[in-house]
């Protein structure tokens, strides 16, 4: 299986599925409006270890709800990614087994050479 999980009003996310293209034969989810189920999030954990490495600390939310001042659990965190989706570190990259979270050039590049290898 190989999806995209992204926000389609992100600039950094339309420029890497720019970087990524061709998409063929991948399923793109923007999760502004098609929303994660617990499964899907329970996947990406899955893969990635924990929802530590998912969370963006860098979404605004994040600091207004005073999060930077607390150490929230992993099953808070969990909840936290499925009640807003700005939560998420996007994009994330599912490859045959493999997961892909964030926009740094060497994520984006290793996540490009999984698709087209």
């Amino acid at each position: 299986m190989k999806k995209i999980y992204y926000l389609s009003t992100c600039d950094t996310c339309k420029r890497i599925l720019k970087e990524l293209a061709p998409l063929d034969g991948i399923v793109l989810q923007d999760i502004k409006t098609e929303a994660m189920t617990p499964e899907q999030v329970e996947q990406m954990q899955a893969l990635a270890g924990s929802y530590e490495a998912l969370f963006s600390k860098r979404a605004r939310l994040y600091r207004q709800m005073g999060l930077h001042e607390k150490q929230p659990s992993e099953s808070e965190l969990k909840d936290l990614i499925l009640e807003h989706y700005t939560y998420l570190k996007r994009p994330v990259i599912i490859v045959d087994g493999q997961i892909f979270v964030g926009n740094s050039k060497k994520t984006v590049e290793e996540a490009k050479a999984a698709l087209h290898h």
